[in-house]
């Protein structure tokens, strides 16, 4: 069904559930879209044009008779939400994995460009300081600051280990970006000023491409990234290669 509608390869542990709803609401318009159409189809051929027939108009006894469609299908929409949209948002959106069980990385969005920031093996990220941004350390890392000794900065790469939640900590250096993973079903706006938390737990091994899914210049279209999840140990070889960079 996923081919069907068009959606990616679901690489989440929270993917299928997204994916239930979406399924779940399309199997709904299918439903409607083939009764309603037969009901067209018989009003249109009991009721057609005939010759010697005169319309007869005839005052309707119930308000609900006619009402009933629409009452079953929002019936249908409001437990949709209550009990599964709301469910699965909630465990999106506000029940996020523990910082000390998850791998933890801060991406700091700018035109055009992905900032991964690293805490390195010490997993403890260093201070930034805005003053300090320049070309060549676009995210204002305080090298003289004990904790960003071991740090790490990559342009358009987040290295992610497999079967791991990693947490994400999102902000953007000019305008309004959104960090966006279709394979994850992740989609998170990055907002000057704010720090925004995002989550996702991979279930497969590959590249996915990271997108910036809002307008943010000439250049919008070439702001990509690789999301690269890697077993754990090829994660951690990862990680002590770039030690010191």
């Amino acid at each position: 069904m996923n081919n069907f509608l068009g959606l990616p390869l679901a690489a989440s542990t929270f993917a299928d559930d997204i994916d239930f709803g979406i399924r779940l609401i399309h199997y709904a318009m299918f439903a409607i879209f083939i009764l309603w159409g037969i009901f067209f189809t018989y009003l249109i051929l009991r009721y057609r044009r005939r010759e010697g027939v005169s319309a007869q108009r005839e005052k309707s006894h119930s308000a609900l008779g006619s009402l009933m469609p629409d009452i079953i299908v929002m019936v249908f929409e409001i437990a949709l939400i209550a009990f599964y949209a709301i469910p699965v948002w909630s465990r999106i959106k506000i029940n996020f994995p523990k910082p000390e069980a998850s791998n933890q990385v801060d991406i700091v969005a700018e035109q055009f460009a992905w900032n991964i920031h690293y805490p390195g093996p010490d997993g403890k990220f260093g201070r930034r300081d805005p003053r300090l941004i320049h070309f060549s350390n676009p995210i204002g890392l305080d090298r003289n600051d004990a904790a960003a000794q071991d740090d790490i900065v990559a342009a358009n790469e987040l290295h992610m280990p497999l079967g791991k939640p990693t947490l994400v900590r999102l902000s953007s250096k000019d305008v309004i970006h959104s960090f966006s993973v279709p394979e994850f079903r992740i989609k998170q706006d990055a907002v000057p000023g704010m720090v925004i938390p995002v989550w996702v737990e991979p279930t497969k091994a590959g590249i996915y491409e990271i997108a910036c899914a809002q307008l943010c210049g000439f250049a919008h279209s070439l702001m990509r990234a690789d999301a690269i999840v890697q077993s754990a140990q090829d994660y951690d070889a990862w990680i002590k290669s770039r030690h010191g960079d």
